[in-house]
């Protein structure tokens, strides 16, 4: 875990003592480097269980992908802000990787945290460089409010966790992970456990965004740099589905009433945010409606508790953490050109830019789940098991996924199909920089294909 934990900090000292003409290369160099370093984590010395530096920090098959996940970002995101913060003063470009920075540090903490408290902590932290970055550096005159909604949002739902677990360490003595997994399962039956059992999940459920709690998400991605909304996507959307999946292991008896409700929204949203995509004007606003979508399909398949369910949840975690970065990437590479996120100003793109068409309709066919990427293997495995718990939620789940499908469609065609209109046919070439960005995203999507255990978890 130091292995990690320390090279990142170190790269603070690195960010504001490099020279001015060294600092991008030094950084994205650095944090590559860390991002290396980081799978040898995927190298397991014991078959399953906890692989423990001390008792705080640890890992064990469900934290090590998103861990590795965590430390691959970086570099991409520093990659892809380079083009719109180099006008900037050098000081605020420091500040800028710097916060990224200290991101990642948080998210590796938070990962890697063996004590639920620190877990708390950690993801509540996470809270103030997400901010700063929608506040300082979004696009538009909305960004206050949207980083209104997003701090109000989080902190509303994660009020409730902290008193559910001060409880919790009342009755068991204890918060950690380690340990808990081993106690006395708790006797819940009043109408205090029930509240108990919804304050320990809303928390995630607000951050993975549940439909109904996810207005701050569009919000949050539309006003977000390039940076920000990469680990929004990325990441910080999973740390809701690491957190449920950790907690639930201690709901049990209460879940197995309490959860339908929660079930049902997940499921109905996944139609409704769809049908939302299919009417988007925005690019942005599309890729990060279609975004929760795909978290209600994780957050149904950890509700329902099912060793099935919970690697879905994983895999689909993970793939859906580098397409949906990758298409942010995308859009944003356009903004950059037609300085407008309105799709129907930007048609025809293939004509002049023929390559970025091949890294659009890849990454559009991994977000619809095309065999045999593992965006498919995460669906289905969740579909499967939602299907078992229960036949009807296969006519939400079909119907979901034939609509991600259309709007995939609707997206790619718009963007990149139909006559080039004559106002874009000066812009300039995309750069070596991008291209490398964008492999860099969907060759470990591909990989994956090849060594799925990696990111399927303790279930199998």
């Amino acid at each position: 875990m130091l292995k990690v934990l320390i090279p990142t900090i170190m790269l603070f000292p690195t960010i504001w003592l490099s020279s001015a003409k060294w600092l991008w290369p030094l950084t994205i160099m650095h944090s590559l480097l860390i991002a290396l370093t980081s799978m040898l984590w995927l190298c397991w010395t014991s078959e399953t269980g906890w692989s423990a530096s001390n008792y705080y920090m640890a890992t064990d098959p469900l934290s090590t992908p998103l861990l590795v996940l965590t430390c691959w970002l970086l570099p991409l995101m520093i990659l892809a802000s380079q083009n719109h913060i180099n006008p900037e003063p050098i000081n605020r470009q420091r500040l800028y990787i710097t916060l990224l920075v200290s991101l990642q540090t948080f998210l590796i903490m938070a990962f890697g945290a063996t004590e639920i408290i620190m877990f708390y902590v950690m993801f509540e932290a996470t809270l103030i460089p997400t901010l700063i970055i929608i506040t300082r550096w979004g696009n538009q005159t909305e960004r206050l409010n949207a980083g209104t909604y997003f701090l109000f949002y989080t902190l509303a739902g994660s009020l409730p966790l902290l008193v559910a677990l001060l409880l919790l360490q009342h009755s068991t003595g204890t918060l950690s992970m380690l340990i808990l997994q081993y106690s006395q399962p708790l006797a819940l039956h009043s109408w205090g456990h029930m509240f108990w059992w919804a304050g320990c999940l809303l928390a995630f459920l607000v951050k993975m965004p549940l439909y109904g709690v996810h207005l701050w998400l569009p919000k949050a991605h539309v006003e977000a740099p390039v940076a920000g909304s990469m680990v929004l996507a990325a990441v910080l959307l999973k740390l809701g589905g690491y957190g449920m999946m950790r907690m639930m292991v201690m709901l049990d008896p209460l879940s197995k009433e309490l959860a339908y409700p929660f079930i049902i929204l997940a499921l109905w949203g996944i139609i409704m945010t769809g049908s939302i995509c299919l009417r988007q004007t925005d690019l942005k606003s599309l890729i990060a409606y279609s975004s929760v979508s795909h978290m209600g399909l994780v957050a149904g398949g950890i509700l329902i508790q099912t060793p099935w369910g919970f690697t879905g949840a994983i895999i689909l975690m993970i793939a859906h953490g580098l397409v949906s970065s990758a298409l942010f990437c995308l859009a944003n590479t356009t903004y950059e050109r037609t300085h407008s996120r309105t799709m129907i100003l930007a048609r025809g793109l293939q004509m002049i830019f023929p390559l970025t068409a091949t890294w659009w309709f890849i990454a559009n066919l991994a977000n619809l789940a095309l065999p045999p990427l593992p965006n498919l293997m995460g669906e289905l495995t969740i579909i499967s098991s939602l299907f078992n718990w229960s036949p009807w939620t296969i006519i939400l789940t079909g119907t979901g996924t034939l609509i991600t499908a259309g709007y995939s469609l609707y997206l790619f065609l718009m963007s990149q199909r139909g006559p080039t209109p004559p106002h874009i046919t000066g812009l300039p070439p995309f750069h070596t920089r991008e291209h490398l960005l964008l492999v860099l995203h969907l060759i470990p999507v591909i990989l994956l294909i090849t060594k799925p255990e990696l990111m399927w978890g303790w279930c199998f």
